[in-house]
């Protein structure tokens, strides 16, 4: 191809060069020959792409193409219910719920219901009514040392930074969050002007940059936490330990992106490299994480204060409930985060392979409140995937009192799944600082479809509960969703994920699916054995159980 290049180079030159000297009016075909030739020439000696170097010009299509292709995909290939990470199916009812459109679908479900996984809720002969049902239930959380609790709506917006969403996808959320009455999470960027511009309901995240209280060292600075929490806007104050996309994974916001804008909001200095550490500076044991919790409690003025984290080692866990018992300090909520991974870029191997799933981390945190019946005093939020009224049952079903979305948000604001979220190119203006795409996106118009979704999708949640003769959220149990196993094998959660009794691990014998996690956990440490347990450490774990 190199040598086909060189004599079609070598043709259109000379063709050029006689249209000229025949015509002078001619010579303007070298408008589009000349930059033919010389882009050829370029590509013919440039060292770092083999595929143009050996094809000049014409190799570029390849790049072409690989652009091109999601998009042709998306609307080309991909059928209504295999598209990931969010099929059409799913997009369409999120769309169709933000406009107020037509959410019905004719003529049966798409999906297959005899394919392994498939899911579905026992209803009841004795349906309720939903008009006799709250279509806006509401969830109490705050626990005995709470002096502001926070009744929340059971759905609300997952953490997202200003930063990474544009300033007006931002305020068209929160503006959405305070017509719809449901709250909205800032994200470990801080407290920007556009969370606080709409008034809508603050979670505000604490991560392990403690960006928007923090030293110029970047330890956790008191001060400035107090006067930003006592902020009436701000409800609940959430510690984040780990994130679904990228758990154990820190980050580093380039200087170039470290504005004077950012940069006050986050306290940061201006143009410089900021980085977010994978662990927390602020504790290191469960104990000083416990004290931590209560510091922010006192500091806020008495209003919720929680954790969230994709669950990892589930020793880690437990030595934090072992720490909660101890010293009587609790947190007021827990948000599990799956390890499917969500809006936060990430690399590809802390998205797909990093992480417990959340259906499985919410039945575990439960399963561990219980077992050390701390549950009665914490809220489990469930954050992951969450965009129907089935998703929030299903979560609630497992152990969770209330459901976070990002993704569900970002397209109910006009998201169309690009997957450009982190190129700062997105079409939409919802995930990018480019000022000429954030036009594109018009506040006051965005803000009304992010509240139409949440109300539906609420009401739909309620719909499914009265469908099952039940009238509150709080009533469902594992055994209400089924899911077929293999083609002749159907259980209920219940039967994939059994309770275990209350108060099952404040004594031996524990149940035998947590002697390891007791046998490893302890509130000194997050890492105590490394897995390493011998016969002595299981006989303190339950000594009545034969592991000889």
């Amino acid at each position: 191809m190199r040598k086909a290049f060189i004599a079609i180079a070598a043709f259109l030159v000379a063709f050029t060069v006689m249209l000229g000297l025949y015509q002078p009016f001619l010579w303007w075909t070298a408008i589009f020959t000349g930059p033919f030739v010389l882009l050829g020439i370029y590509d013919l000696y440039q060292p770092k792409h083999s595929i143009v170097r050996n094809y000049p010009v014409f190799g570029r299509l390849r790049y072409f193409m690989e652009n091109m292709r999601p998009k042709v995909y998306q609307y080309f290939v991909e059928s209504d219910t295999n598209g990931t990470p969010y099929n059409r199916l799913n997009r369409s009812l999120i769309y169709q719920r933000a406009k107020k459109e037509l959410d019905t679908i004719p003529f049966g479900t798409q999906l297959n219901v005899y394919d392994n996984g498939y899911e579905w809720l026992s209803h009841s002969i004795m349906a309720i009514s939903h008009h006799d049902l709250n279509l806006h239930p509401r969830v109490k959380v705050g626990g005995p040392d709470c002096k502001q609790p926070y009744s929340a709506s059971i759905y609300n917006i997952s953490a997202m930074s200003f930063g990474s969403l544009s300033q007006n996808a931002v305020l068209a959320l929160n503006g959405g969050a305070k017509l719809g009455g449901f709250a909205h999470n800032t994200g470990e960027g801080g407290i920007s002007d556009y969370h606080r511009q709409m008034g809508g309901d603050l979670i505000w995240q604490i991560g392990t940059g403690y960006f928007g209280c923090r030293n110029l060292d970047g330890t956790f600075n008191d001060e400035a936490f107090a006067e930003r929490s006592q902020s009436d806007q701000v409800k609940m104050v959430e510690i984040k330990i780990s994130q679904g996309a990228k758990p154990g994974h820190g980050g580093m916001l380039p200087g170039k992106k470290v504005t004077p804008e950012v940069a006050r909001i986050r306290l940061v200095p201006e143009g410089k490299d900021v980085l977010s550490p994978p662990s927390h500076s602020a504790f290191s044991t469960p104990l000083e994480l416990m004290q931590f919790v209560k510091r922010l409690r006192e500091l806020s003025g008495g209003k919720p204060v929680g954790i969230k984290l994709c669950i990892g080692r589930r020793s880690e866990f437990l030595a934090i409930c072992k720490a909660m018992i101890e010293t009587g300090i609790y947190v007021d909520f827990i948000t599990v985060d799956g390890g499917e991974g969500g809006t936060g870029a990430a690399p590809q191997e802390f998205s797909n392979s990093v992480g417990m799933p959340l259906r499985d981390g919410i039945a575990f945190v439960y399963d561990s409140l219980v077992g050390f019946d701390l549950k009665k005093h914490i809220k489990i939020i469930a954050s992951g995937k969450v965009s129907s009224g089935f998703d929030i049952v299903k979560n609630i079903a497992l152990g969770a009192d209330m459901c976070n979305a990002a993704r569900g948000m970002m397209f109910a604001l006009g998201c169309i799944q690009a997957l450009e979220c982190n190129s700062n190119t997105c079409p939409t203006g919802v995930a990018t600082q480019d000022p000429s795409l954030m036009k594109g996106l018009v506040v006051e118009d965005k803000k009304v479809r992010v509240k139409n979704f949440h109300n539906l999708t609420v009401a739909s949640a309620v719909e499914l509960l009265g469908a099952a003769g039940l009238k509150e959220p709080s009533q469902l149990t594992r055994a209400y969703i089924n899911r077929r196993v293999t083609q002749n094998v159907i259980q209920s959660y219940l039967e994939t994920y059994p309770y275990i009794p209350a108060g099952s691990l404040l004594k031996t014998p524990y149940p035998s699916r947590f002697e390891l996690g007791m046998a490893l956990s302890t509130p000194e440490s997050f890492l105590p054995t490394d897995y390493v347990v011998s016969q002595e450490d299981y006989k303190k774990a339950n000594p009545f159980s034969d592991h000889s």
